[in-house]
Formats: structure tokens, C-alpha cells, sequence
């Protein structure tokens, strides 16, 4: 097989997993714009990120978020998925949106509101069980917002304790993935701030508990690559949450702010031995004022094209440049990559696989966007904490 064979055929491996929020209203803390067509309930979620699948071919899963994709049955919503070509994925929990976490959740220092905190994770993991689905993926909001507000080491100490617990719970063939992030909504401290807390836990949790990196979760300046390489050396390296941010967690498109950053991280996972089933690709993205599912075929573009750029590395002469010191000569092998068009051989990929060779032209044509503004009229839109 040629290279450039190999290269197509790791490209038709790949996965990227949406999120169901992401098809309803989302936006900023100071306005969500409503727009026609959104959906209104789980199931219609479902049918719009089919349509994705159907046009980029590798978006097979949909991520649930409880309790927003709250059912009656989640037997019978899976079952509603592969009907429609997908399955269910990781499903998030939310302990941030009940006034009772206005003092955090599993680190709260009432003990009755970890309790009801667990509870929902437990919840989480019986859903799971119902849907099929194999990661559990965490974040919380914990943390505070003053000096001398709370014990910094008691929290750590609840927080362990928690997480313990859900641990437990978790199947033989299911797995924790531990999110975290730098600050907001807690601006003093975070209880999971950074990947060495998250790794920290996960490591003496045990081998079905690792770290989700979202790649807006950072300081700025922070080498995401490093921290990329060293969750996979450790083998602590779940998932990620991909998108793209200007100055904070500002959850855009992956890939709109630094595209450059997007290939190194895509390097380091292939480099690392990341490029497989084991390491979950998710989106985690807002579209406040672009289209949604044209937004998020975009990101499944920009993922593959920068695993597309990373993969054309040439290894060989990158580590002889390495071994002999050459700086630029190295520097040259990364570059020449990254400035590779990769789009005529994504279009070959698609063509390959039965698919048009520019998902957004071919999603547009299809008049799907046109039906659901004038079908899905009347009940009340999806969106923030709902």
C-alpha cells in the first residue's frame, strides 16, 4: 500500500462524535438568537445529526446531556438512532443548573446536596446501561469565587469521595472521562482546573477513568500538544471536546481560531498511538448566530482536514532531522505538512466512500434546512437547559 493509499484509508476510520445541544439554541450568557428549525425534542436532534452523518460519512454518534435529553425510554431512543444510521454516545451530566449547586455539587459542603449531586451521576450511568453507551463524561462547575469561602483541600477530599463512588457503578465496558477547565463559572478556584487534577484523580480512580481534554479549557499560551503527548504516554488520555476559542472558553468551531494548533494536537495523537476507537473525538460547540448543521459538517471538515495535514508527516525524515539537530530542517517536515491542500484528497475520500466530495454544497442542495423551518412549527424549541 502507498502512502498516500494508507493515508486515505486512515481518513475513512475516522469518527467525530456531535453533540445534541448543539443542534438546539445556544449562545452566550447574554442572549441566545432563536432560529427556525431548531429542534424540539430529542428525537429531532437525532434526525438533524443523521443528516450530518449522511453528508461528511463520520459523524456516527450523538453525545446526550441529562437533563436536557431527558426521556421516558432510552431503550427505544436508541433504537430511534440506528433507524436513522447513528448510536447514542457518551452521555454528560449536569450538576450546574438547580440552585442547589450555587455552592458546587459533589464538592458542596452539605453533604445532602453531594447526595442529590450523586444521585444524577448514578442516573447517568443507569442511562448508559439503557442506551449502550460506553463513557460517562463529566464536568463540574465546582469551585468558589472568594478567598477563605470553603476548604480547598475538604473539596478535593468530597470530590474523591464522589467520584469514587460513581466509579464503582461503572460497567466492565464503560469508562469515566473526567473533564476540566481553567475557570468559570467559579473565578477564586476551580475544583478541576487544569489536566493534572483531572489526571491526578483518574490515576488513583483506575483504568476506566481518564481525562477528556476540550481544547478551550486553557490559559493562554498553554501547549495543549504537551499535554495531549503526556496523556497518552500515561495512557490517561479518554477524549476530547473539540472547539475553538479567541480569549476563553468561547466554544466555537474547531478550528476557526488557530487551525495550526488543531494539526499539532492531531500530530501528537497520531504520533502518540491516539488514532484509534480508544481515543473519542467529540465536537462540544455553540451556534449562536451561524447555521447549525452546516456549522457542525464545517467542524467535522476541519477535524478531518487537520488529521488529513497530520498524518501526511513524514515521520522518517522528521526524526533523522531530530537525531541530527537540524532545528529548521525539522520545522520545515511539520510545515510542509500543515501547508498541504488536503481538501482535493478529502474530496477523493468522500467520492470514494459513496459521499459527495463537498458535504456543505451537497447539504445545502438537499433541502433539508427549508423542511425543518416549515415542519417544525409550534412546542417549544431545544436549547439552554432544555
Amino acid at each position: 500500500m502507498t502512502e498516500l493509499a494508507a493515508v486515505k484509508t486512515a481518513l475513512k476510520t475516522q469518527a467525530v462524535e456531535t453533540p445534541s445541544w448543539a443542534y438546539g439554541n445556544s449562545g452566550t450568557r447574554f442572549k441566545v438568537f432563536a432560529q427556525p428549525g431548531v429542534p424540539r425534542n430529542p428525537r429531532e436532534k437525532l434526525d438533524d445529526a443523521a443528516q450530518v452523518h449522511a453528508f461528511t460519512g463520520a459523524a456516527p454518534t450523538v453525545a446526550l446531556h441529562i437533563p436536557w435529553d431527558k426521556v421516558d425510554d432510552y431503550g427505544a431512543l436508541a433504537k430511534y438512532a440506528q433507524e436513522r444510521g447513528l448510536k447514542l454516545g457518551a452521555i454528560n451530566s449536569n450538576t450546574f443548573q438547580d440552585d442547589d449547586y450555587r455552592l458546587g455539587s459533589i464538592c458542596h459542603p452539605d453533604a445532602a446536596v453531594r447526595r442529590k449531586a450523586l444521585d444524577h451521576l448514578l442516573e447517568c450511568v443507569d442511562i448508559m446501561d439503557a442506551t449502550g453507551s460506553k463513557d460517562l463524561k463529566l464536568w463540574f462547575a465546582d469551585g468558589t469565587n472568594y478567598p477563605g469561602q470553603d476548604d480547598i483541600r475538604e473539596r478535593q477530599d468530597r470530590l474523591a469521595e464522589g467520584l469514587a463512588q460513581v466509579y464503582e457503578r461503572l460497567g466492565d465496558d464503560q469508562r469515566m472521562l473526567l473533564e476540566y477547565k481553567f475557570f468559570e463559572p467559579a473565578f477564586y478556584m476551580t475544583d478541576v482546573p487544569d489536566w493534572g487534577t483531572a489526571y491526578a484523580h483518574c490515576l488513583k480512580l483506575g483504568p476506566k477513568a481518564q481525562v477528556v481534554v476540550d481544547t478551550g479549557h486553557h490559559a493562554p499560551g498553554t501547549n495543549i500538544e504537551f499535554i495531549v503527548a503526556t496523556l497518552l504516554r500515561e495512557g490517561k488520555l479518554g477524549a476530547f471536546d473539540f472547539n475553538s476559542r479567541f480569549y476563553a472558553d468561547d466554544d466555537l468551531m474547531v478550528g476557526a481560531a488557530d487551525p495550526f494548533q488543531l494539526f499539532r494536537i492531531m500530530y501528537e495523537v497520531i504520533r502518540g498511538g491516539g488514532f484509534t476507537p480508544d481515543v473519542a473525538f467529540m465536537l462540544d460547540q455553540c451556534h449562536n448566530i451561524e447555521a447549525k448543521i452546516t456549522a457542525i459538517i464545517r467542524s467535522v471538515m476541519n477535524v478531518q482536514e487537520a488529521t488529513a495535514k497530520a498524518l501526511l508527516v513524514d515521520g522518517a525524515a522528521l526524526a533523522d532531522a531530530q537525531r541530527t539537530g537540524d532545528v529548521l530542517a525539522a520545522n520545515a517536515v511539520i510545515m510542509d505538512a500543515y501547508n498541504t491542500d488536503v481538501r482535493p484528497l478529502l474530496g477523493e475520500v468522500r467520492e470514494e466512500l459513496g459521499l459527495d466530495a463537498d458535504p456543505v454544497s451537497a447539504y445545502r442542495r438537499s433541502g433539508w434546512g427549508e423542511k425543518i423551518a416549515a415542519e417544525r412549527v409550534g412546542g417549544q424549541q431545544a436549547g439552554w437547559g432544555a
